[in-house]
């Protein structure tokens, strides 16, 4: 075992995030970073447990600490209830948000909404936290320390902390509605990553969607299904962006049943539930998370959104109760054509 491994990082927001305590309002907390540390680790840690989701388990279980593994043991071969994680992470400040008006990154135009009209971005991209006041720890204001300890460690254990926590710098968001872009994480000078930097996390997208949890970046024949838009002038600008991007690859898929049918259509297959176009299968308890994840980064002076998918397929307890299987990968494989084509973005080199 080695001494404490310390790692220590200024941290801000390049847009909104929506980090609430028990009283809803806007705070710097640090659970949100631990569970976003989280998520970051089991994709940097997947390959070297050949993405076995059991084994990932119970490593992920002995380094965050559990109340929950069956065959964990101590030192002394005895089976162990609980464990108190090796990580440890420290916010300098819980300072709260105050930010109260989100709105202003400009329009964009929904084909669907009414016959077609202009909506606000931040609405499309935020709906709930974004129509609330005082909600928001605003973007750039306030910047942190961020302290995260690792004790009783291995060499293997720092390797795979340190790439989680370089992936959570360059990919990460945490709070509300953070799939969409909120809460855009920036670790030091922040900056675009890599399509070489983020190569041994990824995986073609077809392999991936064997698996139905996160477990890899995408990848197929054109390179990382990671897109960056061209720079812009601020964070509104560049979720303007990232909501025209999105508004064009969901609405390309074009719904011919009604509200609680009992098909399974393929917009249903990118995130669910869908407004007015629920499955009957499915019911009320039916929960479909976007696989398609947003970021805004600041890079000389610029802004530039990032759009990056992370598939899997279809949660078995969805799936099951369908009565025929839907062809994930020929949908996903339309997004990908749909963001090579839309305007201003491009893949990431």
């Amino acid at each position: 075992m080695q001494k404490m491994q310390e790692l220590e990082y200024t941290v801000s927001f390049t847009t909104p995030a929506f980090l609430g305590n028990a009283e809803q309002q806007a705070q710097w907390r640090t659970p949100p970073f631990k569970a976003l540390l989280r998520q970051w680790w089991r994709i940097a840690a997947a390959p070297q447990f050949n993405y076995d989701h059991a084994a990932l388990r119970e490593a992920e279980g002995k380094l965050f600490g559990h109340a929950w593994l069956e065959n964990d043991k101590d030192k002394r071969g005895q089976k162990v209830a609980a464990r108190k994680g090796k990580i440890l992470l420290r916010l300098n400040q819980w300072s709260k948000g105050a930010l109260s008006n989100i709105l202003g990154s400009g329009k964009v135009h929904h084909p669907e909404v009414g016959a077609g009209m202009d909506i606000q971005a931040n609405v499309y991209l935020g709906y709930g936290p974004v129509n609330a006041r005082n909600s928001a720890i605003e973007a750039e204001e306030q910047i942190a320390k961020l302290w995260i300890g690792l004790r009783n460690n291995t060499e293997s254990e720092v390797k795979i902390l340190k790439q989680a926590t370089h992936l959570m710098g360059k990919l990460g968001t945490v709070g509300s509605r953070s799939r969409n872009g909120w809460g855009s994480l920036q670790l030091g000078d922040g900056g675009l990553p890599s399509a070489r930097e983020l190569q041994p996390f990824t995986l073609p997208f077809r392999q991936c969607l064997q698996r139905d949890w996160a477990h890899a970046i995408g990848a197929d024949d054109a390179g990382i299904l990671t897109w960056k838009t061209t720079p812009q002038n601020s964070w509104r600008d560049a979720m303007r962006e990232l909501a025209r991007a999105k508004i064009a690859f969901r609405t390309h898929f074009k719904f011919t049943t009604g509200n609680n049918s009992n098909i399974v259509e393929s917009r249903h297959i990118l995130a669910y539930p869908v407004t007015s176009h629920s499955v009957k299968l499915w019911g009320n308890q039916g929960r479909l998370g976007n696989q398609v994840r947003f970021k805004v980064v600041k890079q000389a002076e610029k802004y530039i959104g990032l759009i990056t998918h992370l598939p899997c397929k279809l949660p078995a307890e969805l799936a099951n109760k369908l009565h025929q299987t839907p062809d994930e990968p020929g949908i996903w494989q339309q997004v990908h054509q749909v963001l090579d084509k839309h305007p201003g973005l491009s893949r990431l080199q």
